[in-house]
């Protein structure tokens, strides 16, 4: 038995119930009523089923009842499929009845234009919850439960054929859909099972008036059932339970395979119009995905294949990035090796024993450089299984792509023997891509033998990619050492000054704050009001200065001509006083002044942007760009929840595309990454301790110096949360 999940209500009744009442339905022919019935019937489901109908007596062959307090014996659970207006109504007949869950596939409810629909669907939470129920929708296209083969849904997905729910024999491992979408829901079991793949689940969540996806999720890591997950996500409607169900599935080893509707403006669009739902910024949940390791898929059939390859190697993923192409095609094998590269993946040059062992089998005209070409001589000599079992005794090696054709399964059949021992005496993961569409006898012995062939060469090595990637990330998740603690004098003092200052803090304000975190430096700035002091100042630092106008009411100084840089001698500080304050009093007439900033100029180096944003969803996070003020423009950006730890603020900077520019380029030193990574975590601890009182803060540029001479903050401004209240 699965143990108690964290949600209030009981979601084994939902999806393993013994006994299931259908209220609405109807004889086949009569539409949705009518087909959700005939696809339960038609599978071996042990249970009980009641049809619920105010004017029959008897549907497709059942005696039917006409309301649910009629039912004999105990429900667990109840379908509506009636008109929305009525829904509430029945779910409280439903809750005084002792139905301890209800689906409900009814539409019209938040998801229609206007507000009737909203007012139908708010009333559902509170019914839900006074009777303990599960409630699963509104707007769903239901769910199957394939042990058990309930398949309460209209999705023509499950539809019963010659071909059975489950397949024959043992499969390693099932795979679990959950999705807000009905149709995209059940088309992932449509894709994955003429794959030979088994399923646990498919739960449709539709409007997600009680239930989330998360909270099913949560459900099943428990039940165990489910090794691998795929999400179809609108919205996630409560951050806290999607980061600690994230991080359950992430320390579990159960790897979650989403696709977030929303990365684009008409996606998010899509999203609202569909279920009501709020997309959200995309790139604060894809931050929060990256941080607990979720896999972003493509398409249908790259979820599903990737899904495919976790389920067949979850005890051996790639221990690193190096592939060994085998091929009987030249062309096909060259083909995917471009796809590795496109996807950041190795093909080495193979060792010189293996090469060895691999030219003793190989004709003239072939080659066992890597990828390594047997043509169809060696494959009809030691099979594909003796190719791929060569290739994955390199020590250059971490994972096997064979390319072949599944297409005759005459050659595939002398191997069946060879295939298995392979799969299982093997310690590295292989996939195979069939560049010719496999027939069914050729996908079956395949996955018999366990191991997952692929039609399409990009799914074929995004599978590899993400199976290294997860594993590298979830070893380093659970090796992370906890986040270092703030001594409380640290974070009293940055609390008092925060709640004493401003809603806006300018530079000049920002960084003492800041310095407590040891982010940056205001020990050689001075805040001046006059054109001598500004002299003094300048005099007292030697050398260039920079000058800076200081207001909150001019955040932008570069564009009010509020900035002097690279300003030496007595005169040019003065006449760049002058000039800087004569200009802030024409871009903005009204602006309180607090000042101008003189500053030692910083040396040259690599500029990048080093941000918080405190997202309405998911709270603070980092941002990491490159370009300083181009940021914008180059757009090269990349975000992480808060706070960070050392290696996972190294793995952000890894993960901008200019990340090579903090590197040796053509002479120049290598960028001080050590004092970026630095700066990154001690940012990324003071925005978590002071996530309610903190906004946004901008560390704009940050000038990165030669490795072992630090870096200099240029720019900073935080903006308390009081100041975007006020905005609001």
């Amino acid at each position: 038995m699965a143990k108690a999940n964290a949600c209030k209500f009981d979601i084994g009744a939902f999806l393993s119930p013994k006994s299931v009442a259908v209220i609405g339905a109807a004889p086949v022919g009569q539409g949705l009523r009518g087909r959700i019935l005939e696809i339960m019937l038609s599978h071996p489901f042990a249970g009980r089923i009641y049809p619920v109908s105010r004017g029959l007596t008897e549907v497709q062959g059942l005696r039917a009842y006409p309301t649910i307090a009629a039912v004999p014996g105990p429900v667990d659970l109840a379908v509506l499929i009636i008109p929305a207006k009525y829904v509430a109504d029945e779910l409280e007949r439903c809750g005084r009845a002792g139905v301890k869950a209800v689906t409900i596939l009814s539409s019209g409810f938040a998801e229609e234009a206007g507000d009737a629909g909203l007012v139908m669907q708010a009333r559902l939470p509170a019914i839900a919850a006074r009777y303990g129920m599960a409630v699963n929708g509104p707007n769903s296209e239901g769910f199957a439960n394939l042990d058990l083969a309930l398949c309460p849904t209209f999705s023509p997905a499950m539809t019963a054929t010659e071909i059975p729910l489950l397949p024959t024999g043992d499969r390693p491992g099932r795979i679990a859909v959950v999705a807000q979408s009905g149709g995209m829901g059940f088309a992932f079991y449509d894709r994955g099972r003429p794959k030979e793949l088994a399923f646990s689940h498919i739960v449709t969540t539709g409007n997600e008036a009680c239930m989330e996806v998360f909270d099913v999720v949560d459900y099943l890591i428990d039940e165990g059932r489910a090794d691998v997950f795929c999400l179809l996500l609108e919205d996630i409607k409560t951050p806290a339970t999607f980061r600690r169900v994230a991080e359950k599935a992430l320390r579990a080893g159960k790897p979650l395979i989403v696709n977030k509707i929303g990365k684009s403006d008409a996606g998010a669009r899509a999203a609202a119009s569909h279920t009501a739902a709020l997309a959200g910024a995309y790139s604060a949940f894809q931050a929060m995905a990256r941080h607990y390791g979720l896999i972003e898929g493509n398409h249908i059939e790259e979820m599903v294949d990737i899904a495919q390859g976790f389920l067949a190697w979850k005890d051996r993923l790639p221990a690193g990035r190096r592939i060994g192409i085998c091929t009987a095609s030249g062309g096909g094998g060259g083909w995917v090796a471009d796809v590795c590269h496109e996807h950041g993946l190795d093909v080495p040059t193979l060792d010189a024993e293996t090469r060895k062992a691999l030219d003793a089998v190989l004709p003239s005209y072939g080659t066992s450089q890597n990828p390594v070409d047997g043509t169809a001589q060696a494959i009809r000599q030691i099979g594909h299984a003796g190719m791929a079992e060569l290739v994955l005794r390199s020590p250059l090696i971490d994972a096997g792509l064979n390319v072949m054709s599944g297409r005759a399964i005459e050659h595939l059949v002398h191997e069946r023997d060879k295939l298995a021992r392979l799969k299982d005496e093997t310690k590295k993961p292989l996939v195979l891509w069939s560049y010719t569409l496999p027939v069914p006898a050729s996908a079956k012995l395949l996955a018999e033998a366990g191991l997952p062939v692929m039609t399409n060469m990009h799914s074929a090595v995004a599978t590899l990619r993400h199976m290294a990637d997860w594993r590298a990330h979830r070893e380093q998740f659970l090796a992370a050492s906890e986040t270092l603690r703030t001594p409380p004098a640290v974070f009293d003092t940055a609390a008092a000054a925060l709640a004493n200052a401003p809603a806006v803090l300018s530079e000049a304000r920002a960084k003492p704050i800041l310095a407590a975190y040891d982010i940056g430096s205001s020990a050689r700035e001075k805040l001046v009001t006059a054109r001598a002091d500004a002299i003094a100042a300048a005099q007292a630092i030697g050398g260039p200065v920079a000058l800076k106008v200081q207001s909150p009411d001019i955040l932008h100084k570069t564009e009010a001509g509020a900035v002097a840089l690279n300003i030496s001698g007595d005169a040019a500080v003065g006449a760049a006083f002058d000039r800087l304050s004569a200009s802030a009093k024409a871009y903005a007439p009204h602006a309180f002044i607090e000042g101008v900033l003189v500053q030692p100029m910083a040396v040259p180096g690599v500029e990048v942007i080093l941000g918080i944003t405190n997202d309405a969803h998911f709270g603070p996070l980092v941002m990491l760009g490159l370009g300083g003020i181009h940021v914008e423009i180059l757009k090269d950006v990349a975000f992480a929840p808060v706070p960070l730890s050392e290696p996972q603020a190294r793995t952000l900077i890894a993960r901008l595309k200019g990340a090579a520019l903090l590197g040796q380029v053509r002479g120049r030193a290598a960028a001080d990454t050590a004092a970026l990574v630095h700066l990154i975590v001690a940012l990324s601890r003071f925005a978590a301790d002071h996530a309610d009182d903190i906004a946004e803060i901008d560390l704009n540029p940050v000038i990165v110096h030669a490795e072992g001479h630090g870096l200099t903050v240029a720019d900073a401004l935080i903006v308390k949360r009081v100041a975007r209240r006020a905005e609001r």
